[in-house]
C-alpha cells in the first residue's frame, strides 16, 4: 500500500472512532458533564484551584467536546479543511490522553467515560487507546502536507448538516433523556437481581510456598503457603450495581423500595432542581394519593432538607435520602420520574415530560 493509502485509511480508522466515541456521548450529554465536573473537582485540588471555575459550565463544554467528536471525525473522512482537522484532532487527543493518563496514574477518576456508558474501559486501557489513537493522528499530521487541501461542496454541506443535527440530537437528550440507556438502572432492569452476582463468583489464590510463587483453586489447609492475594477468575459476574440504597431517620429503606408499585421522584442536587414542570408534578402527586402506589421522593440531600421539600410542597409521600452519584446515575434530569414494580425498572421521565397520572397507573395494572 501506497502512501496515499495509509494515510487513506487511518483517517478512516481515526475518523470512525471519534464519530463512534462521539455519538455515544451526544446520545447522553448530561453524563460527559458530570464526569467532567469529577475531573475539575479533581484537577482543583491536586492541580491548580481555578479548575473549580469550570464545574458551572460543566454541560455546555461538555456538549461542546461531543458534538466536536463527531464534526470532527466526518471532516477527516470526508477530506473537510483537512490539514486543520488534522491539527484539531490532535489537540483533542492531546487532551484525552492527559485525561486517561490522570486517570490511570493516580487512580482518582477511575473511568473516563471515553465511551460513555456502553462500554466501559479500564483507565489504563483507556490510556493505552488513547496512545495507539496518537500514534496514528501523528502520522497524519507528520504528513499532513500530502493531504488535499481541497475538499468538495458536498463534503462541506453534509459536515454542517451533521454539525447542526449532532447539535440538535445533543439538546435533545439534555431536555429530555437519552435516546438510548446503556446504564445498569434502564428500562426492564430488575435492580435487585442486578445487585447480586449473575453467577457463583470463582477466586484464583495467589500463595507464596518457600520462594516460589503459587496459584491455587481453593485456599490450601496445609501448612507453610503465605496469602499474597486473591484474583477473580469471572469478574464479569460481578453485581452490576453495588452501590444503591435508600434509608431515612428508621434505617435502611432498600427493601421498602423494592416491593409493590412505586413512583420515585428523584433529585441529586436540591440546591440545582429545575422547578419549571413543579405544576405538573405536583399534579400527579395529588392525583396518585389513595391509588395502589406508593410515591416517593428521594434526594441526595439530608433528611431535615428532603422534609422541608415535602412540606412545602403539601405532598403526601415517603422521604428517602441517597447517595449523589447514585442518584445521577439513575436519573439524568434533576428532578426525574422512575416507576418501580416490584423493583424492575418499568419506565423513566425527564421532569419535561412528567407523565399523566393514567399512564403511571397503567404500569401496575
Amino acid at each position: 500500500m501506497n502512501k496515499q493509502g495509509v494515510l487513506w485509511l487511518l483517517r478512516l480508522l481515526v475518523g470512525g472512532l471519534f464519530i463512534f466515541s462521539g455519538l455515544i456521548k451526544v446520545n447522553d450529554p448530561v453524563g460527559t458533564a458530570i464526569k467532567l465536573e469529577e475531573y475539575f473537582d479533581v484537577f482543583s485540588n491536586d492541580i491548580a484551584a481555578f479548575f473549580y471555575l469550570f464545574k458551572p459550565y460543566s454541560l455546555p463544554i461538555a456538549v461542546v467536546l461531543v458534538v466536536s467528536e463527531v464534526v470532527l471525525g466526518v471532516m477527516l473522512i470526508l477530506g473537510v479543511k483537512l490539514r486543520q482537522t488534522v491539527v484539531a484532532i490532535g489537540a483533542m487527543i492531546l487532551f484525552f490522553t492527559f485525561l486517561t493518563f490522570f486517570s490511570a496514574y493516580f487512580n482518582k477518576v477511575t473511568d473516563c467515560g471515553c465511551f460513555g456508558d456502553a462500554i466501559k474501559l479500564t483507565p489504563w486501557e483507556s490510556f493505552y487507546k488513547d496512545v495507539v489513537l496518537m500514534i496514528m493522528i501523528s502520522f497524519l499530521f507528520f504528513f499532513r502536507k500530502d493531504l488535499s487541501v481541497e475538499s468538495p461542496n458536498w463534503a462541506k454541506i453534509s459536515s454542517v448538516i451533521v454539525l447542526a443535527g449532532s447539535l440538535g440530537l445533543a439538546i435533545y437528550a439534555i431536555q429530555n433523556l437519552p435516546f438510548i440507556d446503556f446504564r445498569a438502572y434502564k428500562a426492564g432492569v430488575n435492580i435487585p437481581q442486578n445487585m447480586q452476582p449473575s453467577a457463583p463468583l470463582h477466586y484464583t489464590y495467589v500463595m507464596k510456598k518457600g520462594e516460589e510463587l503459587v496459584k491455587l483453586d481453593q485456599y490450601p489447609s496445609e501448612e507453610g503457603y503465605e496469602f499474597v492475594e486473591m484474583v477473580l477468575k469471572n469478574p464479569d459476574d460481578l453485581p452490576k450495581i453495588s452501590d444503591f440504597a435508600a434509608w431515612n431517620e428508621e434505617g435502611d429503606q432498600t427493601e421498602f423500595l423494592f416491593s409493590g408499585n412505586k413512583v420515585v421522584i428523584l433529585s441529586s442536587n436540591l440546591a440545582k432542581v429545575n422547578d419549571s414542570n413543579l405544576e405538573a408534578m405536583n399534579l400527579l402527586v395529588k392525583s396518585l394519593e389513595g391509588a395502589p402506589v406508593d410515591v416517593v421522593f428521594m434526594a441526595a440531600a439530608t433528611q431535615e432538607e428532603i422534609d422541608q421539600v415535602i412540606n412545602r410542597q403539601n405532598w403526601s409521600v415517603v422521604g428517602l435520602q441517597a447517595d449523589a452519584t447514585v442518584v445521577k446515575t439513575i436519573m439524568r434530569a434533576n428532578p426525574g420520574i422512575m416507576i418501580l414494580k416490584d423493583g424492575v425498572v418499568m419506565k423513566k421521565y425527564h421532569h419535561n415530560n412528567t407523565p399523566e397520572p393514567t399512564e403511571v397507573l397503567d404500569f401496575f395494572l
